[in-house]
């Protein structure tokens, strides 16, 4: 069983910045695609960012390219997300999600096993 955590979340002013973390437990496949999604209230569950853990490889959605960072700590079995120049547009609840032995290839259609319990992030104009 993996258990995923997160934390980091908050509110902040537009132009400001967050940082998520994603603590992993339980095993977890070096070959793992791990991602950041997101959920605003009254809107559809939207894909931030991912990252393919066997080879650092990292995609984006389209609305966060250039501001958000994703990455990963194998040694503390973490992945983040760094978000600069938040606007009120990225306020929602923020998930962490695994999908074991997958590439990443076809993130926005993969069904991910394992999900967290969320964090939110407000941001205020």
């Amino acid at each position: 069983q993996v258990h995923l955590v997160e934390s980091g979340g908050g509110s902040v002013q537009a132009g400001g910045s967050l940082r998520l973390s994603c603590a992993a437990s339980g095993y977890i496949p070096a070959s793992t695609c791990m991602g950041w999604f997101r959920q605003a209230p009254g809107k559809k569950r939207e894909g931030v960012a991912v990252i393919y853990t066997w080879e650092d490889s990292t995609t984006y959605g389209d609305s966060v390219k250039g501001r958000f960072t994703i990455s990963q700590d194998n040694a503390k079995n973490t992945v983040y997300l760094q978000m600069n120049s938040l606007q009120p547009q990225d306020t929602a609840m923020y998930y962490c999600a695994a999908q074991p032995l997958n590439t990443c290839n076809d993130w926005l259609n993969t069904n991910f096993r394992y999900w967290g319990q969320g964090t939110q992030v407000t941001v205020s104009s």
